[in-house]
């Protein structure tokens, strides 16, 4: 439910910086800085415009710091409220002070992302827009971010904007005819409605198709490096990273431990993962690390299975081919740069069969190629027109509208009632409202802000 009152919450991380920010929305955020801000000059606040004063405690008068406000006036702010923001110097205690003050003047803390909140019940963006503010934030690579600004921006919105345009132009036309039984609804306009849903289902098909590459920007992907003792999957880890971040040794099982790092591949956020080599071992502490490995092998998104191209194979890489079965793998076969020597043949339950050489760098290039297009199937992500689903829920919600669209589709083929071919448009605009948040329940609205930092 929706409050008219005024909200407040500290907006800067937490710790040490330059500047620290408090803002206010609300009714009483111009009232609130005119009883804690002391204005150097004289004419008081203008909107949009940075003032400098001081910041006054109003219980006892002292002041607390210098500061920089600016008021926001309504409707020109994010929230479409009266927003205040204050800027004092960046300590943590400080900081905490300025909000203690704001909150005894008579503001509440704001919950999570209840800012953003605003916004959206005040009719400034939409859901889709809303759950990018949280994207742009928390994006991985520049592609991620890419793709949440351009969802914030409206992009997406206005694609499915348009398809809901349509679906309720045939909706008004279908109960139309409803209203007036004595007017037959022809064959041509019941033609022409049924091509303009046909288009739109379209539409929501290719948004589908391109939620899985939408959703590994936004969410990033885990790629295992797996294999036996002393076959490089170190040695590809400090490779892939361009740093030294494991340490390499000619001593088997010096990994004992799994050791994880972001990479960017071409746009794709991706979070590797060297494992102990896989073999039978007695010691305890190598065994923990193998079993370890075995667990991430059944999680991971995508398995880097590491051979030595020079040596023959063994029971060990059998016994880890075994422990592949059902799973996305690719056979990476490690020292080209040495005399190759037959090794396990290419497995057709492999994505890909790669040579590659940590010590020249030689096939590197074609493994990261191999690995953005297993997950990003060519997508052209740098576009800057580039607009996709990236949440489940978007997902979900768009396979329920078509759905609804298909069976509109057979009912008019069937010959079914305008009243049956009204529900059916009636239910595929309710799902697709659930994106933009047209026809979300409350209880989604207050999960999708709850996971908004307090401030934003």
């Amino acid at each position: 439910m929706y409050k008219e009152d005024t909200i407040a919450a500290i907006s800067t991380p937490p710790g040490e910086g330059g500047i620290g920010i408090v803002r206010v929305s609300g009714p009483d955020a111009p009232a609130l800085a005119a009883q804690l801000i002391r204005l150097s000059g004289s004419g008081g606040l203008q909107s949009h415009r940075f003032s400098y004063g001081e910041l006054i405690d109003p219980a006892t008068g002292d002041t607390l710091d210098e500061v920089m406000v600016v008021l926001m006036r309504a409707p020109r702010s994010y929230t479409r409220e009266d927003l205040l923001e204050i800027q004092c110097h960046g300590g943590s205690l400080l900081v905490q002070r300025l909000l203690d003050v704001v909150l005894r003047s008579g503001a509440r803390l704001a919950e999570p992302g209840e800012f953003t909140k605003r916004a959206f019940l005040n009719g400034r963006i939409d859901l889709v827009q809303a759950e990018a503010v949280i994207d742009i934030i928390r994006g991985k690579s520049e592609a991620a971010l890419s793709l949440a600004q351009h969802q914030r921006e409206g992009r997406l919105s206005l694609q499915l904007g348009d398809i809901r345009s349509a679906l309720v132009t045939a909706r008004a036309l279908v109960e139309a005819h409803i209203d007036f039984p004595e007017e037959d609804i022809d064959v041509a306009s019941l033609e022409r409605i049924r091509s303009s849903v046909a288009t739109a289902r379209e539409e929501v098909t290719r948004l589908i198709d391109g939620f899985s590459a939408g959703r590994v920007l936004r969410e990033g992907v885990s790629v295992l490096i797996a294999g036996k003792p002393n076959v490089g999957k170190s040695s590809l880890l400090n490779t892939l990273l361009k740093e030294k971040r494991a340490i390499v040794t000619a001593i088997p099982g010096t990994t004992r431990d799994l050791i994880e790092e972001i990479v960017n591949i071409k746009g794709l956020p991706v979070r590797l993962m060297d494992t102990a080599g896989i073999r039978e071992s007695s010691d305890p502490v190598e065994g923990e690390g193998i079993r370890l490995a075995r667990e991430r092998l059944a999680t991971a998104d995508l398995i880097l299975f590491v051979l030595d191209g020079s040596r023959p194979p063994d029971v060990d890489d059998e016994l880890i081919l075994a422990d592949l079965a059902g799973r996305p793998f690719v056979i990476v076969r490690n020292k080209s740069d040495l005399p190759q020597l037959p090794t396990l043949p290419s497995s057709p339950d492999s994505l890909a069969d790669l040579g590659i050489s940590t010590r020249t760098g030689d096939g590197i290039d074609d493994l990261l190629d191999t690995i953005h297009r297993i997950f990003l199937k060519g997508a052209a992500i740098d576009s800057r027109e580039y607009v996709a689903l990236s949440r489940t829920r978007h997902h979900d919600a768009l396979q329920e509208c078509r759905s609804r669209l298909e069976l509109f589709l057979r009912n008019v083929s069937s010959g079914a009632d305008l009243e049956l071919l009204a529900i059916d448009l009636r239910d595929a605009l309710s799902a697709l409202g659930t994106v933009t948040g047209e026809t979300t329940p409350d209880e989604i609205l207050d999960v999708i802000f709850s996971s908004f930092c307090i401030g934003k």
